[in-house]
């Protein structure tokens, strides 16, 4: 007799510190265990704009500045305030973007930051 594994796949989905927090947030913390209370600690001290906010970045990052969706959303958790501190997730030398785009970013993402 044949014993078969069956392996069960998983979708994966970059998410945002934003989106993890309304995510969290959406469960209710009294039904959280010790992990995801950690989670959400340290989720609500390091999100830099609301869950709404932060998808249409990523959207708009990948789709009019044609990111890869990881590097969007490592941008979006960290919203670099500068030219030079948006560099750093973008280097590595594999391109070159252009200052006026590396501009445009930046505005984009003081659009949205949290005041």
């Amino acid at each position: 007799m044949e014993r078969r594994t069956e392996i069960e796949k998983v979708k994966e989905k970059n998410l945002t510190i934003s989106q993890v927090k309304k995510l969290l947030d959406g469960i209710g913390e009294e039904n959280l265990d010790q992990f995801q209370r950690r989670t959400l600690d340290y989720v609500s001290k390091f999100s830099k704009c609301d869950a709404e906010s932060a998808e249409k970045l990523v959207e708009k990052l990948v789709g009019e500045f044609g990111l890869e969706e990881a590097e969007a959303v490592q941008i979006v958790n960290c919203m670099p305030g500068s030219i030079d501190e948006l560099r750093i997730f973008l280097g590595g030398g594999r391109r070159i973007i252009e200052t006026s785009k590396l501009e445009s970013i930046v505005k984009l993402l003081n659009e949205h930051r949290l005041k």
